[in-house]
Order: C-alpha cells, then sequence, then structure tokens
C-alpha cells in the first residue's frame, strides 16, 4: 500500500441507512476514509456466499492499492468485502453475513441473532461483536453540539417529550388515523412536546399528528417543509423520547440519549423490528409506549463508538 492510498474504504449501498453504519464506523475512526458507492447489478439479488464483484454494476473503484481496513454493510456487500479481503485488507462488516468467513470483525445486532444463527456463528466467537441496535452517525459530542445551539427549547414546559414518527416498514404514508391516536396519546401525558416526522409518515399522517397535538406546547418539524432538521435538538432537550417501532435507524440513535425511551409500535412491524423492540426491553434501555410517562434509570449507549475501538484495540489502522 503505497503512503498516499486510504487506511480506510467504506463500502457504500445505495441505502441511505445501511450506508450510514459502515460510514458512521469509518467516522468514529478518524484519519479519513474513501468512500467506495456500490452500485448493484441483477447478480446481486443472489445469496452470494464466495469472494466476488459478480454482484456489481460499475467495479471501476475496485483498484490497488489496497486500502488496510474496508468496512461495509448488508448481505449484498458481504461478497465484495470478502473479495477485498482475498486480497489482505481486513474487513469489518455491519449486520448479518452468513458464513462469516472472510470477515474479521462481524458487527450485528443482537436483534439478529436468533438461536438458529447463534448455532452457526456463536455470539462469543472472536470474529462477532454482537450490539444493541445498528450503528450509525450521532456521537454523543453532535448531541451536545445540537442541545447547545437550541437554547430556547428550555423554555417548553416539562416533561418535554420528543416523538420520533416513521411509517410503514415499506412503503410511505402512515395511516393517519394511528398519527392523531399517537399524538393523542403522547400529549396526554407531555408538558410539551417536540415532534417530527420523516419521508415515510406522508403529508396526510402528519396533518392528524398537528391536530393531536394542538392542544399542548409543541414544535412540530415536517419531512420535506425545508429548514433545518431539528430532530437532534429535539432529542437531546427531551426528558423522555417516544420513538415509533418502524425504525431500527431511530430506536439506535435512541440510546445515545440519556431519556427514557418509550417503543411505541405502530403494526405490521416484522420478525427483527419485533426483536429489535425485545432487545432494547430485555437490556433495560426502552420499555413499551404503555409504561409511559413512568420514567425508569438508562445509561446512554454509544455503540459505534465502542465498535471503533474494538477496532483500534486489534491494531487494524497501522
Amino acid at each position: 500500500m503505497s503512503p498516499e492510498s486510504p487506511i480506510v474504504w467504506v463500502l457504500a449501498d445505495p441505502r441511505a441507512g445501511t450506508a450510514a453504519q459502515a460510514l458512521g464506523i469509518a467516522a468514529r475512526l478518524g484519519g479519513g476514509h474513501q468512500v467506495i458507492p456500490l452500485e448493484w447489478g441483477p447478480l446481486a439479488r443472489l445469496p452470494l456466499p464466495v469472494p466476488t464483484l459478480a454482484g456489481l454494476r460499475d467495479r471501476a473503484g475496485f483498484v490497488p492499492p489496497w486500502p488496510q481496513l474496508a468496512i461495509s454493510a448488508g448481505r449484498r456487500s458481504a461478497p465484495v468485502a470478502r473479495w477485498l479481503a482475498a486480497r489482505g485488507v481486513r474487513i469489518v462488516h455491519c449486520m448479518r453475513a452468513w458464513p462469516a468467513t472472510g470477515i474479521d470483525l462481524m458487527v450485528i445486532g443482537r436483534h439478529d441473532l436468533s438461536p438458529a444463527r447463534l448455532r452457526r456463528d456463536p455470539a462469543e466467537a472472536p470474529n462477532i461483536l454482537p450490539i444493541l441496535g445498528a450503528t450509525h452517525g450521532l456521537t454523543p459530542d453532535r448531541l451536545g453540539e445540537a442541545r447547545a445551539a437550541a437554547p430556547e427549547l428550555a423554555a417548553l414546559p416539562s416533561p418535554r417529550i420528543a416523538l420520533l414518527v416513521g411509517g410503514k416498514v415499506r412503503g410511505e404514508g402512515l395511516d393517519p388515523a394511528l398519527a392523531a391516536g399517537l399524538g393523542a396519546q403522547v400529549a396526554g401525558f407531555a408538558g410539551s412536546v417536540m415532534a417530527t416526522t420523516s419521508r415515510r409518515t406522508g403529508e396526510a399522517a402528519a396533518d392528524a399528528l398537528a391536530a393531536a397535538l394542538a392542544p399542548v406546547p409543541h414544535r412540530l418539524h415536517r419531512w420535506g417543509r425545508g429548514g433545518a432538521n431539528p430532530l437532534l435538538a429535539f432529542m437531546a432537550w427531551a426528558d423522555a423520547l417516544v420513538v415509533t417501532g418502524d425504525s431500527i435507524s431511530m430506536l439506535s440513535e435512541s440510546l445515545v440519549t440519556a431519556a427514557p425511551i418509550f417503543i411505541a409500535p405502530l403494526g405490521g412491524e416484522g420478525p427483527r423490528h419485533l426483536a429489535m423492540h425485545e432487545s432494547l426491553y430485555a437490556a433495560g434501555q426502552a420499555r413499551p409506549i404503555s409504561a409511559a410517562p413512568a420514567p425508569f434509570p438508562r445509561r446512554p449507549l454509544d455503540e459505534t463508538g465502542r465498535v471503533a475501538a474494538e477496532i483500534r484495540a486489534r491494531g487494524w489502522l497501522g
């Protein structure tokens, strides 16, 4: 490897949520990294357990000099990561990648470690690092900066509840009745509400949510309406968070805060999402919304920072 070549490559899946897991780890390692965008071709749909670039539509970025470390995420990127491993590159992979052959460290959420998978790759194996949730780009420092940048939120009546609303796991358009019911439930125990919607919420559901929050002091940031997104400030100032159960990313980022977290299932969440909820309940990191608003103690979790520390401890950055 030449002195000019980057130490770390990030294999960036086109899906933003998947890519964010690898990008979040790379950012915490410091020292810079190179993003290699992955554009999938038809073969990427197939399970490819061997090292190969066959699933890629464009392979132009895969030329030496090779990095010391590559970080990937998602099933489709695993064969690409294994191809780099065959060329001497250390591999850190997020999410499932069975078999784990050729992967130096698999970072996998406890919600993905079913008994069947544990039998194939036990969590205590040296190349398996179980975490709660998924890695991401939110850091404790960014959360603190967001709080400092929005001192006006201190004037909202307590308890200040941050309400993070998603939508259908697949597709767009949350049922407006569900949005209204959730908004009314949170408004019933909040001193004030700081709410955000997402791309999957939809305009009709956002309208219903706004109407339900009208009786209490609130801030509502509607996705797609422009302006700076106050999500991090809302999270930083919250006395408690209510997070809809459809988004593993939102739940994982919420763990960085010190506030109690309540999960509001929307219905239709699949086994992985439900397993994610149960993993957070079992760890004492969240409770169902039926338990709100009773506060409970929990410690902030910086799982992405823990992964970065593990990589450094293994001496993979030269």
